[in-house]
């Protein structure tokens, strides 16, 4: 059996902080992806299986040979290949049997891996790294690689149990068909964190993880759409439901309440007649009749407003960015960017590359990793000075997202930015923003080095389309990378208000489709082409 069971699983910050509580599932064969908002706890789950968090109380128990790639590899640019692989030892042991040194020690150290170069190399093709030298470093590759060759390096393990944690940042769309094709073929216990939609929907199972437990519906990522679409629906009408019974029970309360007053009044004008302990007596009956009416419907008014909450909470509605921006307006036709014979180095090849945005076009720019997408970007925003051609001063400003979203100072909150940003904003405007841009008052006095992926998103871009003069072209670098599919709505929703021309970065062709793409430009061999 390929299993994993966690049985009454809890974990907390050192702060005491709690992430999970009392969480208790299996996870069986088959392929399941896991999802939730950011900080959830997906990536501290998995490291929990893994072992290399201890939980603060419960078990974790994995059956089988479990492999895990981690969201963000920690990995020296120093190391080579075959070191990451795991299988440099057992080369070199290899090498020194076949010269002739036959020692214990060698042939302990290969055991039954006689095979390993051939498993090695397999491992490589099937995801499209055969021409990778095993005595390669890291430095020399591109960020997709060293995914691809992470993965690699667990199924090489030949796992039983395979955690992955965002295994396509970073991979172009060739990486991810790959990867998509090695998980078809998967027959163990796989469990998934990932923002990818198409990934998502190729899962037989989707979990949703929440601080106490781990809900499991059955079907791919857009059958569990459809789930929690119904579930809101029945949610939305018992919170109409719900709300309704709670303005009955209030304004019962209030007419009993009246009444007991009307009583109290008539009573004490109709007993004149009445010895005054006879009096006495019966106006403590009325007050305590009164009181127990009160008291019924009080408690009819608590239950009321606690489904009221019961029902708010399972509704459970994502905000999303709701703007105007009609500062960043382009012209149709005006230029915003213009290039002739632009060469960086050895990435773009012949005479270099010729690009022009006119007007508020929506353009992807695609390509394999290493291709020169990200240098091009930092050539169009004026970070890197090209070694040839022809680049124009830009027509207004030009506002540069990096895939490390260090625009912002990291540590200054998220208002002083804005305001280095935009120094003649209303403190009431900054406070209206930062609610618009879904930022409360706590998490806004946050230092933007300590926000989640999505917060610093929303941080960054709120502090870009709010600056002065306002961006007229906003370049981004692979927007979506460790953001999670509210997150990746929300960032959605604010290109939408966006009026100027921008050029993404980005393998999320659902997103690219989402926000309004209409021109694509792919960089191949040092060539850049439409299509």
């Amino acid at each position: 059996m390929s299993r994993i069971t966690c049985t009454d699983l809890s974990f907390s910050w050192p702060d005491d902080t709690p992430v999970l509580t009392g969480l208790s599932f299996t996870v069986g064969l088959g392929r399941t992806g896991l999802v939730a908002p950011n900080g959830a706890g997906k990536s501290t789950l998995l490291r929990l299986i893994a072992g290399e968090h201890t939980p603060s109380a419960g078990s974790v128990v994995v059956e089988g040979v479990l492999g895990h790639l981690r969201q963000t590899l920690p990995l020296s640019g120093e190391l080579t290949v075959g070191h990451v692989l795991g299988v440099d030892q057992v080369l070199a042991a290899i090498a020194a049997i076949e010269g002739g040194d036959v020692s214990d020690e060698h042939f302990a150290t290969v055991g039954s891996d006689w095979d390993v170069e051939e498993r090695a190399r397999v491992e490589l093709d099937r995801l499209g790294l055969g021409g990778v030298a095993l005595d390669r470093t890291l430095g020399t590759l591109s960020g997709g690689q060293v995914v691809s060759l992470g993965l690699a390096a667990q199924l090489l393990r030949r796992p039983d149990v395979l955690l992955l944690d965002e295994p396509t940042n970073n991979l172009d769309r060739t990486a991810r068909r790959r990867l998509a094709d090695v998980l078809a073929d998967w027959s163990g216990c796989l469990l998934l964190v990932s923002h990818d939609r198409d990934l998502l929907d190729r899962m037989d199972r989707i979990a949703e993880l929440e601080p106490d437990r781990l809900r499991t519906f059955g079907g791919n990522f857009t059958e569990y759409q459809a789930a929690r679409a119904a579930e809101r629906d029945v949610a939305e009408k018992n919170l109409r439901n719900a709300e309704q019974d709670l303005k009955r029970e209030r304004r019962e309360l209030q007419q009993a309440r009246e009444r007991a007053a009307k009583r109290a009044r008539t009573g004490a004008r109709t007993n004149t007649d009445i010895p005054r302990i006879v009096k006495g007596g019966l106006a403590r009956r009325a007050q305590e009749s009164a009181g127990r009416a009160q008291d019924v419907h009080a408690r009819r008014v608590e239950s009321a407003r606690a489904r009221v909450d019961e029902a708010d909470r399972a509704l459970r509605t994502d905000a999303t960015i709701s703007l105007s921006l009609p500062d960043t307006e382009v012209p149709a036709g005006q230029t915003v960017f213009d290039g002739e014979h632009v060469r960086v180095r050895d990435l773009f090849a012949g005479d270099g590359i010729d690009l022009s945005i006119r007007g508020p076009e929506r353009i992807a720019l695609t390509g394999d990793n290493g291709a020169g997408k990200s240098t091009l970007l930092r050539v169009m925003a004026g970070l890197a000075e090209p070694d040839g051609g022809r680049v124009s001063p830009p027509r207004g400003r030009v506002a540069y997202l990096s895939q490390r979203l260090d625009l912002l100072d990291l540590d200054l909150d998220t208002p002083s930015n804005l305001a280095a940003f935009a120094p003649s904003l209303p403190v009431t405007e900054t406070r209206h923003l930062l609610a618009r841009f879904l930022l409360d008052a706590q998490r806004a006095r946050v230092p933007v080095g300590d926000l989640s992926g999505g917060e610093r998103l929303r941080a960054t871009l709120l502090c870009v389309l709010m600056a002065e003069p306002a961006p007229r072209l906003l370049l981004l670098d692979e927007p979506t990378n460790n953001l999670d599919l509210a997150s990746v709505e929300q960032l959605t929703s604010a290109l939408g208000a966006y009026r100027g021309a921008f050029v993404v970065v980005s393998h999320d062709e659902r997103f690219l489709a989402d926000v309004g793409v209409r021109r694509w430009l792919h960089l191949a061999d040092g060539r850049l082409e439409t299509r």
